[in-house]
């Protein structure tokens, strides 16, 4: 079986964020990275499926060459070898695109990533990709198990679960408990740097959208204590200052 496993390279959850150009930009001046958590689950996953059926499993970041470090990682974990396209995009349907296109050429049987990004938040990229190779795809997904060409998943819908059968190849994105994260160990971390790492130029497409300006959250607000014996206080700010009620 030939895995595709999708990663992206977010900043870390504890990083402090800025913007630059007018606050066109996000300032990647001393901003840790990380593999997206989604990811992680997704590349956990296709690592046990590739140690369980055998084949192999490739990683494809779409992205610059700063994320490389985060690709090595990907390796470290069990991944056979990686892909970058070497392009910073800022768009879903690019970043789909970009996928589409190396899946096509590779025929891959399986095409995991993370429900979303933790930076952008799309969750739209799981399914463009299914629809421009004509291939199912589901998210999220907290289940996978294959058996020949047939996938059973357990997936999250509106008040439950869903458990359904479908025949590959299929596009998924992941999310939690699929699998545990793991951790490459000192000989994953030394096999890594001799894995190949291929770059390629991306597809030439029009981005589909422009981000015109980014803004942080407004900062939390104070937080008064009310005696828990104070109840008629607790309703007049309730009523007056909160004013949901």
């Amino acid at each position: 079986m030939k895995i595709l496993v999708c990663i992206t390279n977010v900043p870390d959850t504890t990083a402090k964020i800025s913007f630059t150009d007018n606050d066109t930009k996000l300032n990647k001046n001393g901003i840790p990275y990380i593999i997206g958590p989604y990811d992680d689950y997704a590349l956990s996953r296709g690592v046990e499926l590739k140690e369980q059926s055998g084949g192999t499993l490739t990683v494809l970041h779409v992205g610059e060459a700063d994320a490389d470090p985060q690709i090595r990682k990907a390796l470290a974990i069990g991944a056979d070898d990686a892909i970058r396209v070497n392009a910073d995009p800022l768009d879903s349907y690019y970043t789909a695109a970009q996928i589409a296109h190396i899946a096509e050429q590779n025929k891959y049987d399986l095409i995991l990533m993370g429900r979303e990004s933790i930076d952008y938040n799309s969750g739209v990229v799981h399914g463009l990709v299914g629809e421009m190779l004509g291939i199912a795809s589901y998210s999220p997904v907290m289940k996978l198990d294959i058996d020949g060409g047939t996938a059973t998943i357990s997936r999250e819908i509106d008040g439950g679960k869903e458990i359904l059968k479908a025949p590959l190849p299929l596009v998924l994105g992941c999310q939690e408990p699929i699998a545990e994260w793991k951790i490459p160990n000192m000989r994953g971390i030394m096999t890594a740097r001799t894995k190949p790492l291929t770059v390629v130029e991306p597809v030439s497409l029009e981005e589909m959208t422009t981000p015109e300006k980014y803004s942080l959250p407004a900062p939390k607000g104070t937080c008064k204590m009310i005696p828990a014996n104070e109840a008629e206080t607790l309703i007049r700010l309730l009523q007056t200052e909160a004013k949901i009620l």
